[in-house]
């Protein structure tokens, strides 16, 4: 089977962009930011993302391109044989699927409160009605399951279409309208009563408020905001040729990841000083924090409209990628036409998904962890907290390991083409360094992780002395 190529470098750079920026970036970053102290937070993020997140990007658009296959197939190109690193590839399959379970679901929800926002059902109401419409949704196994379905359904519709002419296509466009609206949006908070306040908060860091739990938090979110370890980026490697160094195109994407990721704070932070809205909400501070903003602004229906929009392109950007990835593994596998193989993967997407759909209604009673957890709380922590820094690190072995593919074949490959290039000196950092910095996140975010109500394995080991 030939092997299908992206159209453009422009293409390459807004569709792996595009697998980064996502629900991490205009979700989970503000919220993080506003629990973390704001600037302080900010500033050691910026830091861990380019120490920890662009060496390990570049690995993986190096596996991808020197492999021409998918996450899944391309340690079988370039393991040794009786080497059993192609194990981890076919772990990835399930990490990106495990990933899509939840994801859908959140991005189900921007859909619903894009259309809601739209059609004016979100203003002009009392701000404890604003805050109930989120339960309301949530407990609706209907409206859960049914906006969790037009996900899957466009998500594999646009990909029916071709590598070129479906994903590459929309997500040009999608990328180009989102970082359009995210300005605009961000003038538009410029403008508000509290933008110095909020700015202020956001932008200055205080060195005083640098703790330990600052420091994790930065270093998982920068880990968490490109997912990697589970093959986003090596699947698009896959698909260039090698007229540009990895090193530059790695850079470019995660300038843009990062500008996505800093414009949705400049948004947010000043209306939440103008309207009194706590910056540390949590999890919340998008949808009931964001809806109470935007149901109290002159013009808050359509302004609110363009928010959830354009954190809907943000969502879909990743859904798309994601399927891509699933979607070239699976036909690698199997052999399987485009078509056919979206028919199934879509099916398969669509009942896996529903487990955490229904787990804030019909199956809520189950609770994995703390007693407000959901099935969400599950996956995601599956996810974020094992797949990805262990996914990492497979990764990051088997490119500087004499018993991988080794760090002269990797600095090869990612040095190929015009751009930045890697230099030998960083040798010592990305061979012993770099693995010992995600086992220590690896180990932080499990003995931090609230298995229990009021309980971390942390708090039990200190319990202990």
């Amino acid at each position: 089977m030939e092997r299908e190529r992206l159209g453009s470098r422009l293409g390459f750079i807004l569709l792996s962009a595009g697998c980064a920026i996502g629900v991490g970036n205009v979700w989970k970053f503000p919220w993080m930011v506003g629990q973390y102290g704001g600037g302080a937070f900010v500033l050691i993020y910026l830091i861990f993302l380019f120490v920890l997140g662009l060496p390990v990007m570049v690995m993986e658009f190096s596996l991808g391109r020197a492999s021409q296959a998918s996450p899944v197939m391309l340690y079988q190109k370039l393991e040794r044989p009786g080497q059993k690193w192609h194990i981890h590839g076919y772990l990835t399959l399930i990490a990106n699927a495990l990933l899509m379970m939840f994801y859908t679901s959140v991005a189900g929800w921007i859909l619903y409160y894009f259309i809601s926002f739209l059609s004016g059902k979100m203003t002009g109401i009392s701000n404890e009605a604003s805050a109930k419409l989120f339960t309301d949704m949530q407990t609706n196994p209907a409206v859960m399951v049914g906006f969790m379905a037009i996900v899957v359904v466009l998500g594999f519709l646009i990909l029916s279409f071709g590598l070129q002419n479906g994903v590459e296509r929309v997500t040009k466009y999608m990328m180009l309208l989102l970082l359009g609206l995210m300005v605009i949006l961000a003038v538009n908070s410029f403008t508000l009563s509290g933008a110095k306040e909020g700015l202020t908060f956001y932008l200055k860091p205080e060195l005083s408020k640098i703790n330990g739990s600052v420091v994790v938090g930065a270093m998982n979110q920068a880990f968490f905001t490109l997912s990697l370890g589970i093959g986003s980026m090596a699947i698009f490697g896959s698909y260039i040729g090698k007229e540009r160094s990895l090193v530059g195109e790695s850079v470019n994407i995660l300038v843009l990841d990062t500008f996505v990721a800093i414009t949705a704070g400049l948004i947010i932070f000043p209306a939440c000083f103008t309207f009194d809205v706590e910056p540390a909400a949590g999890p919340k501070l998008l949808f009931v924090a964001m809806a109470k903003v935007f149901n109290n602004m002159t013009g808050g229906r359509w302004w609110g409209s363009l928010f959830f929009l354009f954190m809907f392109f943000a969502a879909m950007s990743t859904v798309i990628a994601v399927f891509q990835n699933i979607l070239a593994s699976v036909q690698e596998l199997t052999g399987w036409k485009r078509a056919k193989s979206c028919i199934i993967c879509g099916s398969a997407i669509l009942i896996l998904s529903l487990p955490c759909a229904l787990g804030f209604n019909l199956w809520s009673s189950f609770t994995p962890f703390e007693s407000t957890s959901t099935i969400l709380d599950l996956e995601d922590f599956i996810v974020s907290n094992c797949f990805l820094p262990l996914g990492a690190l497979c990764y990051v072995l088997f490119c500087v390991s004499r018993k991988g593919w080794g760090f002269d074949n990797f600095m090869a490959e990612a040095n190929a083409g015009k751009g930045l290039k890697l230099k030998k000196w960083m040798k010592p950092y990305l061979t012993y360094v770099l693995p010992v910095a995600i086992v220590i996140i690896f180990i932080i975010g499990i003995f931090t992780y609230p298995f229990a109500d009021d309980f971390t394995l942390w708090g039990w080991m200190k319990s202990l002395i």
